[in-house]
């Protein structure tokens, strides 16, 4: 199979990496900057074993890359906020031997947040969710970073909505000679509710840095807690935090390569390279929708999203608002909950 990454950053440039690295047929699509660096000098993929260099095709658009093949298999790794656009631009390209890409080609969902199967499935047929846990960076073009050891993440995957097939496994098959660990799940929504929910720390992280401080940390527990709720009202169901510890176990362990301090994760980054747009009307967001729909009050992540995407429309820099002054926005928005 021949893996056509769309979205070649922190997870699809890590995944790409790996796939070619052990040998398989990967295409890069990327944009901008990160484009020309990667065209000009390669996809620089720093992990535990040390760094690479990978020289791969890399397109900007699906006209630039021509025909399908009959065995592509797209692997969707933009931002949620950015799958309908992508989704648009290769639905509708001829596969060699018959159809389009949206009729006869599988496509893997790799997004935090529990949206992106859902656009999917209203274009391609064959859909395939998989939860992401793979700890890694791209904030500079033509490089991503990612620390995992002794493999570099966890990969749930399986159909959308549900269920499993031989497609999965083949890639799961790929992934695992990739230093990838890729369990095929019959439940894949139930893991991607289960990371959803540890994903509503991303917004705080985004404003404020990384998780250290103590009050970040319990504020982090009062936005689960409210997930947790709508999740119950909702009769959704979600790997809870204990059985995601236990399958990872020392499998997948992170720590800076040069014993510097952690980076942030997929929201602080977008932040950090000023794109303008953030996650969190998928994560935050997720939990306030389903908060309205079943009448739960969701008044922290409300504050949460609201801050984030704030931060991303006005190129605020990441980690630059003080725990304390969240805490205020929160609090406020708390006030307004309970006057209503």
């Amino acid at each position: 199979m021949r893996y056509i990454i769309i979205g070649a950053g922190a997870i699809g440039g890590t995944v790409g990496g790996r796939l070619a690295g052990s040998g398989h047929d990967v295409v890069l699509v990327a944009r901008g900057a990160h484009y020309e660096a990667v065209r000009e000098n390669g996809l620089r993929v720093r992990t535990a074993d040390g760094t690479v260099v990978h020289r791969l095709p890399v397109v900007r658009t699906p006209e630039e890359l021509g025909e399908l093949r009959a065995d592509d298999v797209l692997f969707l790794a933009v931002k949620t906020q950015d799958c309908a656009a992508a989704l648009d631009a290769w639905s509708g390209r001829p596969v060699a031997g018959g159809g389009t890409a949206a009729e006869v080609l599988p496509l893997i969902c790799a997004q935090n947040g529990v949206e992106s199967e859902r656009i999917a499935l209203r274009r391609f047929r064959r859909v395939y969710g998989m939860c992401v846990w793979l700890p890694a960076t791209h904030v500079e073009p033509g490089s991503v970073s990612a620390a995992g050891a002794p493999y570099t993440g966890i990969l749930h995957l399986g159909r959308y909505p549900g269920g499993t097939d031989d497609t999965a496994r083949l890639v799961s098959a790929d992934l695992e000679k990739s230093k990838l660990l890729a369990p095929v799940v019959p439940d894949v929504m139930r893991w991607k509710y289960g990371k959803l929910l540890a994903n509503l720390a991303n917004s705080i992280e985004a404003v404020t840095g990384v998780l250290a401080d103590q009050e970040a940390i319990a504020l982090y527990r009062r936005a689960r807690a409210e997930g947790e709720a709508v999740l119950a009202a909702a009769g959704i169901e979600a790997v809870g935090e204990q059985e995601q510890k236990e399958t990872r176990g020392d499998r997948v362990s992170f720590e800076p390569f040069d014993g510097s301090e952690r980076g942030g994760g997929s929201s602080w980054q977008s932040l950090s390279r000023g794109t303008g747009t953030i996650e969190a009307d998928y994560l935050n967001g997720e939990i306030a929708l389903l908060g309205r729909l079943h009448a739960v009050p969701t008044p922290v992540n409300d504050a949460l999203q609201a801050v984030a995407n704030a931060f991303a429309r006005e190129r605020r820099a990441a980690g630059s608002m003080t725990v304390a002054e969240l805490l205020g926005v929160v609090a406020g928005a708390e006030e307004t909950a309970r006057r209503k």
